[in-house]
């Protein structure tokens, strides 16, 4: 079976023998409005293959970018894309809104770069959840460290994986601390903590000098 995706093949799964989910319809969108993706879902949700077919073909370059960041290997990223829609299949059924379809998938697949992150090394520090956040984010300088993509790729490489995966959630996808902290089951203190750390380990890679704290978190808004 191949999923709709470049360079990413896998045998039968579960229900679907022989299946092959790249072949969309003709008359299928390349491109679907929020509207039309809800329509996509539920008939995905109904047993429709080739609907789940156009949803895997939209998002699998977004779900791929974000898993490549995350975990610095485009072979591991690919598995856990891979591993990740796999499960959306099965488990499509169970999403209750499917408007949710975006941040469901996020999810799916981010749990499945923690699988892989784990695999390839244990992680050594344990974070406590409920300490309050006592560290600010000041952003004011934060273009200048992002500015350069391929710098900032290699300044990510150092980061532990905890913090880099909330710099991916919050900056690469543009999405408030809240919602990353819902995709990444954490209180959002930890995901402000984790944030906070891994701008001040950037800037010190990167030679970039903190701004002066006002006092106030600034955060993309929801």
């Amino acid at each position: 079976m191949r999923l709709c995706c470049p360079h990413l093949e896998m045998g039968t799964v579960g229900a679907m023998p022989g299946l092959v989910l790249c072949r969309a319809r003709p008359d299928a969108p390349r491109r679907t409005g929020d509207h039309m993706q809800r329509e996509l879902v539920e008939r995905a949700q109904s047993g429709d293959h080739e609907a789940f077919s156009v949803l895997v073909r939209t998002s699998y370059p977004r779900l791929h970018g974000v898993a490549n960041l995350v975990l610095r290997d485009r072979d591991r990223a690919q598995d856990a894309v891979q591993d990740a829609l796999v499960l959306a299949w099965r488990n499509i059924r169970a999403l209750r809104d499917a408007e949710a379809w975006d941040a469901w998938l996020y999810r799916l697949t981010l749990r499945a770069c923690n699988r892989a992150a784990r695999k390839s090394r244990r992680r050594d520090v344990v974070e406590l959840h409920v300490e309050p956040d006592r560290h600010p984010v000041v952003e004011t300088d934060l273009a200048r460290i992002v500015s350069d993509r391929e710098v900032l790729a290699a300044a990510l490489d150092r980061l532990p994986y905890d913090q880099r995966v909330v710099m991916v959630l919050h900056f690469h996808l543009d999405l408030p601390l809240t919602e990353a902290a819902t995709i990444l089951d954490i209180p959002v203190g930890t995901a402000k903590s984790r944030l906070h750390r891994g701008l001040a380990a950037l800037r010190t890679t990167l030679g970039v000098e903190p701004e002066p704290e006002r006092g106030s978190v600034r955060e993309r808004p929801a």
